[in-house]
């Protein structure tokens, strides 16, 4: 029998993405362009660095957890009581880059936050890919 309250959800998006990984590396790790497309930040790409993430609604408190260039940037997403971590993963393919973020940890009893994941997800997705074919 599973434990409901210790069973955990996923928001997961894929996609192909037509850029080179170093330049989604670079939107994904610079401040400046982490802000066009999803929020302010004091990121730095750095294992152990606490940072937020900050909008008109209120901050999101984070800590890098993984980081190997061009590759994989993992990092936890704390608000509101939601303890969850955002895994981001790039895979070169012949057309650019296989393009994959997983934000895991999301508990039953948050069904606002994980809605509001679902949703907004796809929305930063969407700007980042405008951001990327702004940017050199």
């Amino acid at each position: 029998m599973t434990d409901i309250s210790t069973e955990t959800r996923s928001v997961v998006i894929e996609k192909e993405i037509p850029f080179p990984a170093e330049k989604i590396w670079r939107a994904l790790t610079q401040p400046h362009l982490i802000e066009e497309w999803l929020m302010k930040s004091d990121f730095k790409p750095v294992v152990d660095h606490r940072f937020n993430f900050s909008a008109d609604w209120g901050a999101v408190d984070c800590r890098v957890l993984e980081v190997e260039p061009n590759k994989t940037l993992a990092y936890t997403w704390g608000a509101y009581g939601l303890e969850t971590i955002v895994t981001w993963t790039l895979t070169p393919t012949n057309a650019g880059t296989h393009l994959r973020m997983e934000q895991s940890g999301f508990r039953r009893d948050q069904r606002q936050a994980y809605g509001g994941a679902r949703s907004g997800w796809p929305q930063f997705f969407e700007k980042l890919e405008q951001v990327l074919a702004r940017v050199e």
